[in-house]
């Protein structure tokens, strides 16, 4: 059992957010503060290097901190391909994935997440709430890049059935799915401050 992989963590902020009106949705402020800080946060908390993958805005990203990396491609063609360009630009064994619009996310979280993925040495962790999985939310082997890398070569995007091609093992968050809200429009990102607020 290889419990001692090195690891790092990307933020995936490259997507369109066409429901948020094509703002920049990592930019976008929660509580007044963007919402890859939270991002940053929780991954700062468990992992040595921190990756930002971002499509726009990429001078903003960089004020951050940490590295940020456009995919390779500029036809937005999804989280996969932000993962997969991660993977090129990281010698760690293993990377930790996540949204830049889930601001409930903590250190804890990723943990438990590496951990579920290292107990059995699998290829992939994903979490999954008891009722659904959330395949944005990861921990994978970087020596998968290759076989992404033909899956989006094949014109492929589904996220999830890429990751039934794996060793795969869910990691259970059943007893807190409420840290996988994630903020898609203006009116949920409102609700959740009020909600939070209570």
């Amino acid at each position: 059992m290889n419990t001692q992989a090195t690891v790092a963590g990307v933020i995936l902020a490259g997507g369109l957010a066409r429901r948020m009106n094509h703002q920049d949705k990592g930019l976008i402020l929660y509580h007044g503060r963007p919402l890859v800080c939270y991002a940053i946060d929780a991954l700062a908390g468990a992992v040595p290097d921190i990756i930002i993958n971002a499509n726009r805005n990429l001078e903003r990203y960089r004020e951050f901190g940490p590295p940020v990396v456009p995919d390779q491609s500029a036809s937005f063609d999804g989280p996969l391909a932000g993962i997969l360009t991660a993977m090129r630009h990281t010698q760690a064994e293993v990377l930790v994935v996540l949204p830049c619009d889930s601001p409930l996310l903590k250190p804890e979280h990723v943990r438990k997440l590496l951990a579920a993925r290292a107990e059995c040495d699998a290829d992939i962790a994903a979490a999954h709430d008891g009722e659904r999985l959330h395949p944005v939310f990861l921990a994978l082997k970087t020596r998968l890049k290759d076989s992404l890398q033909a899956y989006l070569a094949g014109g492929e995007r589904r996220i999830d059935r890429w990751l039934e091609q794996h060793r795969l093992v869910l990691a259970d968050f059943s007893a807190t799915p409420n840290i996988f809200t994630n903020l898609n429009t203006m009116t949920e990102l409102t609700a959740l401050e009020e909600q939070s607020e209570r």
